[in-house]
């Protein structure tokens, strides 16, 4: 008998995040052996009993995927949204159910990874694994160096001092510059409060890597599955407790 917790089995089976698991378990939205579980951290017998996520059996795929996608403005980075908004998973036209790991704002385009493989994304998704994400941004004003060194060395944003980061003035025009940015945190709309902090507002914002694995030759609204070098370095991705 092989036993893993519950909401660890559902995120495995590609249904959705771990913590979007715990919420199904919590609303009444999971059955195992067709009673209602509530509990959280219960564990199943991953080989024999049937676990239903809204009224639907699911279990593990067999075969994972694992893609990239130049996602556009105007798209959640959900794979269903209450209001009816355009969400990224339109954009990919496959079989299997895949979700988003991590996510980008609304009014943010780049490079976003979709995957099937539960395990893989709670993991990059931990604090643990610093895996720097680049982004290039164009902020109202002339940014100066003394909030370039700000950037870098971290700043207060919700009560919270952001991780160093790296930071590099691309160019200036006349009322706008252009700058990029990694940060290997995650925190919502993190980069867009970082620059206001600093008193330099975000105008465009987009992700051109997430790692070692960036864009290449993708257009706007493309996806294509990961190279095994670039799922390779997903798996293999140091940790670190700095």
């Amino acid at each position: 008998m092989k036993t893993e917790r519950l909401q660890k089995y559902i995120a495995s089976c590609g249904v959705t995040s771990r913590r979007k698991a715990e919420e199904l378990i919590i609303n009444g939205n999971v059955m195992v052996n067709n009673a209602v579980v509530t509990e959280l951290g219960i564990k199943v017998d991953t080989e024999n009993d049937v676990i239903k996520v809204n009224n639907k059996i699911i279990h593990k795929e067999k075969r994972n995927i694992y893609i990239k996608l130049y996602k556009p403005e105007g798209y959640v980075t959900t794979v269903k949204d209450q209001f009816g908004r355009k969400c990224v998973i339109d954009l990919v036209d496959i079989k299997e159910r895949i979700y988003p790991i991590g996510r980008l704002d609304y009014d943010t385009s780049g490079l976003l990874l979709l995957t099937n493989d539960g395990d893989l994304a709670n993991k990059l998704l931990h604090p643990k694994y610093h895996i720097y994400k680049t982004y290039i941004a164009e902020v109202e004003g002339l940014i100066n160096l003394n909030s370039i060194e700000n950037l870098k060395t971290g700043v207060i944003i919700d009560d919270y001092k952001t991780a160093l980061a790296k930071v590099t003035l691309m160019s200036k025009a006349k009322t706008s510059s252009i700058v990029q940015i990694s940060i290997h945190e995650g925190k919502n709309r993190q980069v867009r409060k970082m620059f206001e902090s600093v008193g330099y507002p975000v105008i465009k914002l987009k992700r051109i890597s997430f790692g070692m694995i960036t864009l290449d030759s993708l257009n706007l609204g493309e996806w294509s599955f990961l190279s095994d070098k670039e799922i390779n370095f997903l798996k293999n991705s140091e940790v670190r407790y700095e």
